[in-house]
């Protein structure tokens, strides 16, 4: 097969600003090992030195409008950011901070003047910034933030504050030791009301380096990874900053103190002013992603070289990679990523749309909560993966030298950062369970007749045990897949495999749109309701995931060019059975699937794991991560490049 043509698939639209990081990487091969080589303080100066290199080549600068040094080209901006992640980590962090966090925050929450005065130094790296959101007392909850910004009217300025030691800024990147100014998120209080979360821009370092009055900074000191982003702690005391420092595109304050907002209902203010930073969460699943890439890279290269036992009486010892286990281990893993890598492209399309001309609110909604569901799993996928590379490589992988350690380190916080998983899946539902209602809501009488008695009939179906029956009848009778005595008989439909994952997701949907019905109907409070369905809540978020995840590799497999359809197909493939075999448990509880269909799903796993194996290095090869990333002292250069 021509990995050429498949990596030119991969990269997408996006291909040229994927190059230009490609080639910065490349470039600087000795980036990658200043992790375990430098003292942390020349380590974080050597990550802003290259921070500034590629500044200097303008790639940070590309989602950026033109009038203030950039491109306007938002696609391009992430495509080449998600590449930053197949380097050092730290790096791409902190450019994500400086570019996504800093400057977008100035971008998407500021007005003219702002941008005037602000964006174009913030994306040269000339002001250098941080993105002060979360705190010791709150990280997801952030409408409860402690830190005030009180309005002056005497004196037309806002008093910074952090009342209590719970409400300090915690685990802020660029604060330790580079930042100069940061875009707070505090309480806003004007006339002695509280408006809510907004953001001010407010200097906290001088530019010789020292702390302004009545800020102090302290480091985070030494962490399980990203040693090179310099995070760090703020606390404000009294700090007072001009009234033009509010970021006020969705609220303004005028010379005489009055507040005012085009959008009354606060909560709605809110969440409009955080959707429009949806930017960062994008960011964060796609390099999460391509972390996973490097590993499996990595691995599966290594085990195309490794050689381990051997059939008895032979010379020869066997390739890792021809062992069924390790197959096993590492190709749903590849195929997963591959499923993400379409899933995300698909996001970074929508989020591209709907920031380029101006969509709906119902339109934004629905992205963030793509991208929280993305992020999710490609955060998820990555811990996951990366430790399997791991334990695949043996004591190699342990070593320092073959990345897989610092990768380890480096993506571990990713499930927690730009959004706790847990809380984002969560994020995914509500906004399923909204629809749901909203559905519900819309049906004439004679639909909610229908609608009701479906449900019954489901119940009872599940009760009686006949899905079973059911199952084994598919079973022993042809279908379009093939005859009836193919054990395999439609079980690579790819309309089997979406209508199974639609299934476990609108059942659960169902089910626990049930349960907080009946808790609410009996009276309870609605939080302990909500409370004690959380673990079916997040579950239900996760298989509506699974889906998107799965139909996005399906449309990619459709559109790809004849001579790579097959091959991704087969990838496809392996993918969907693998996710199904993984919840069979679930699959065999409500009926829907029989345990000889459950076998044979197990059995075709198997199978396409043997069919996909010597495609494997060309596989990842595809990914193009520069050669300085996976050449690592255990793998030898690729014969396929």
């Amino acid at each position: 097969m021509e990995t050429s043509g498949l990596r030119e698939y991969l990269d997408g639209p996006y291909k040229a600003a994927r190059d230009v990081v490609r080639a910065g990487l490349e470039a600087n091969p000795e980036l990658l090992d200043f992790a375990v080589t430098l003292p942390t303080d020349e380590y974080r100066d050597k990550v802003l030195e290259l921070l500034q290199q590629i500044t200097a080549e303008g790639h940070p600068a590309r989602g950026f409008p033109k009038e203030y040094g950039g491109e306007g080209d938002l696609g391009g901006f992430i495509a080449g950011f998600e590449t930053l992640a197949f380097g050092d980590l730290s790096l791409m962090v902190k450019a994500g901070v400086q570019f996504g966090l800093f400057a977008g925050a100035i971008l998407h929450l500021g007005t003219e003047r702002h941008h005037e005065r602000y964006l174009a130094d913030a994306v040269s790296g000339r002001l250098l910034g941080c993105f002060a959101m979360t705190e010791t007392g709150h990280g997801s909850n952030v409408q409860a933030l402690g830190t005030t910004a009180t309005y002056d009217a005497s004196t037309g300025e806002f008093v910074v504050h952090t009342p209590t030691p719970s409400a300090r800024k915690d685990y802020i990147g660029n604060a330790a030791r580079h930042g100069r100014m940061a875009a707070v998120f505090a309480q806003l209080v004007v006339g002695g009301e509280t408006h809510g979360v907004h953001c001010l821009l407010v200097p906290i370092r001088a530019d010789d380096g020292t702390a302004m009055p009545g800020v102090t900074l302290t480091d985070c000191g030494p962490k399980l990874g990203l040693n090179g982003v310099d995070n760090g702690r703020i606390v404000f005391d009294q700090v007072r900053v001009p009234r033009e420092a509010l970021l006020d595109r969705y609220a303004q304050i005028d010379a005489e103190g009055n507040y005012k907002s085009e959008i009354e209902n606060p909560d709605r203010r809110f969440f409009t002013m955080l959707g429009t930073l949806v930017q960062g969460r994008v960011s964060v699943g796609g390099a999460a992603i391509n972390a996973s890439k490097v590993a499996l890279a990595i691995a599966i290269r290594y085990g195309d070289q490794r050689r381990q036992f051997g059939a008895p009486g032979s010379a020869e010892e066997a390739l890792l990679l021809d062992y069924r286990m390790h197959q096993r281990r590492l190709l749903p893993l590849l195929a997963r990523t591959y499923a993400l890598h379409f899933a995300q492209a698909e996001l970074v399309d929508e989020f591209v749309r709907i920031f380029g001309d101006g969509s709906s609110e119902h339109d934004r909604r629905a992205l963030e909560a793509q991208a929280a569901g993305t992020k999710a799993l490609g955060t998820w996928h990555a811990t996951e993966t990366i430790q399997t590379c791991r334990e695949a490589c043996g004591g190699a992988g342990y070593l320092a030298e073959n990345r897989l350690a610092t990768l380890k380190a480096d993506t571990d916080v990713f499930t927690t950062f730009e959004g706790d998983n847990t809380v984002l899946l969560q994020l995914v539902a509500k906004g399923l369970l909204t629809d749901y209602r909203e559905s519900f809501g819309k049906l004439d009488p004679l639909g909610t007749a229908r609608f009701i008695a479906a449900q019954a009939v489901e119940i009872a179906v599940e009760k009686a045990a006949l899905r079973p029956l059911v199952e084994r009848l598919r079973d022993v009778v042809p279908n379009r897949s093939g005859d009836s005595a193919d054990p395999d008989a439609g079980l690579r439909d790819d309309g089997y495999h979406s209508g199974m994952l639609r299934f476990r997701e609108e059942h659960m949907l169902a089910g626990v749109a049930r349960r907080l019905k009946a808790g609410i109907d009996a009276g309870d409070e609605p939080f302990e309701v909500f409370n004690r369905c959380q673990d079916h809540v997040i579950a239900a978020g996760r298989a509506h995931v699974d889906r998107v995840v799965l139909e996005a590799f399906q449309a990619a497999v459709a559109d790809a060019p004849e001579e790579i359809r097959q091959l991704l197909k087969d990838v496809c493939d392996l993918h969907a059975l693998a996710t199904i075999e993984a919840e069979r448990a679930w699959y065999l509880e409500h009926g829907r699937l029989s345990p000889g269909r459950s076998k044979a799903i197990t059995a075709l796993v198997n199978e396409l794991c043997a069919v996909v194996r010597p495609a494997a290095v060309e596989l990842v090869d595809a990914f193009g991560i520069p050669g300085s990333a996976v050449e690592v002292p255990m793998v030898v250069p690729s014969q396929h490049e």
